[in-house]
């Protein structure tokens, strides 16, 4: 890794804005034939895409049983265990509805609602995601979503990995699809013959599945639009070159154009992560992948105080941060931007993704500025109560009828001001 100074600094702002015009054309005309001719198109693109011809999309009690079964039963422990730290953690999230009266008797109030179906995508084809079954599903479960479907694309084999049926039982999906690309996103979003339509859709998924959620926003709601996965090291001299090297390189290894960063005070720390990034690259199994992302989105920057680190960190609004310094609980007031901040050299960036309990679907490319963690709230929504009384309406209605003559909005104001009239 590159050691630069703070002026280089380089931003995260690498979404799907760089895809081209012919990805795009390619994800509305899939979109199109979804909506138009619904499963028929479903399994010509899973065949065209996936190379699996099947006469139904939909995951079977046996196929279920039967993943569940292959599996170790230590496996299947660990499983539950991080789906029940996972629950715990959002469990804290829940809001409740809430209502306030005046002393004139208006009653008002927020009801909380949860969706009623949420759409899971989960990647793969040639590797297996458990962990993102249950970071999309328990929070919607949490909610209190009724139907929650879970789609993800096939293997040459024509099944879903066992690790990821083994996942949504033990996080209780009821309904499983065989379904990836931009054409799951549409089955969702439109619904078709046999797949539900959805009225939220959240998971990762590679650039064609990004650009159709993106256009089908509004059709449904989705959660975000995720770009290559990122983080940051905030270290002093206290910091542990081998820990933070390999806690850079455990996100560089997800794609070339993943992002690694180290701001540090320290020079001497400095140089030895670098070192230790070289070698720990070398028996590294997806080596080149990580090598690249380091090479163009990896640096290190050194600071002269952690003031000024944590400064630095607020430009980059990463999707992780770690802080491993002498006391790094004394620096966690002065981070405003970051999808997740892990405390001390034992809060490695893995721990977060599979097991202590809180949420890997973080905002990316600089979007922490703005976004949150994937959360219950994000399967609920909010409606206003208004129940206005009569002693309220006669001392404010003239005030609301001239709010709205203001607007030039002349029928706003009379219906107000007949309630005034007949009373």
């Amino acid at each position: 890794m590159k050691i630069q100074p703070v002026s280089e600094l380089k931003t995260l702002e690498r979404s799907v804005e760089q895809n081209t015009e012919e990805q795009r054309k390619a994800v509305l005309e899939i979109l199109q034939n979804v909506k138009l001719e619904g499963d028929k198109a479903l399994l010509n693109y899973t065949e065209k895409f996936d190379g699996v011809s099947q006469s139904s999309l939909e995951v079977t009690k046996e196929e279920i049983d039967e993943a569940v079964a292959s599996l170790d039963q230590e496996m299947i422990d660990i499983i539950s265990e991080a789906a029940a730290n996972i629950r715990e953690y959002h469990e804290k999230q829940k809001r409740q509805s809430w209502f306030f009266t005046r002393e004139d008797g208006t009653m008002l109030g927020q009801k909380v609602t949860p969706l009623d179906s949420v759409g899971v995508y989960v990647p793969g084809g040639t590797a297996a995601y458990p962990s993102s079954v249950l970071m999309g599903v328990i929070p919607a479960a949490v909610a209190g979503v009724e139907e929650i479907i879970l789609v993800s694309p096939p293997g040459k084999d024509g099944k879903l990995p066992a690790a990821v049926l083994a996942a949504a039982s033990i996080a209780g999906v009821k309904r499983m699809f065989k379904l990836g690309g931009a054409q799951a996103i549409g089955a969702l979003a439109y619904g078709t013959e046999t797949v539900p339509k959805t009225d939220k859709i959240v998971g990762p998924g590679n650039i064609f599945v990004a650009l159709a959620k993106r256009e089908v926003f509004g059709v449904c709601d989705i959660d975000m639009i995720a770009g290559p996965s990122e983080i940051a090291v905030l270290a002093d001299e206290t910091g542990n070159a081998k820990y933070i090297a390999a806690d850079l390189l455990s996100q560089a290894e997800h794609d070339p154009r993943s992002a690694a960063f180290l701001v540090t005070t320290s020079k001497d720390l400095a140089e030895k992560v670098a070192a230790e990034v070289e070698s720990q690259l070398n028996d590294l199994p997806r080596k080149e992948i990580a090598a690249q992302a380091v090479r163009d989105y990896g640096a290190i920057y050194i600071v002269d105080s952690l003031a000024e680190g944590a400064e630095v960190i607020n430009r980059i609004a990463p999707e992780h941060l770690e802080i491993m310094t002498k006391d790094p609980m004394s620096l966690l007031g002065k981070i405003k931007h970051a999808g997740a901040i892990f405390l001390g050299e034992y809060s490695s960036e893995p721990v977060g993704d599979y097991f202590a309990g809180s949420n890997h679907v973080l905002p990316t490319s600089g979007t922490a500025r703005f976004s949150s963690p994937l959360n219950v709230d994000d399967f609920t929504k909010k409606s206003s109560v208004i129940r206005y009384s009569e002693q309220a309406m006669k001392e404010n209605g003239r005030k609301i009828s001239a709010f709205a003559r203001l607007e030039g909005l002349e029928a706003h104001a009379r219906a107000v001001d007949y309630r005034l009239e007949d009373k």
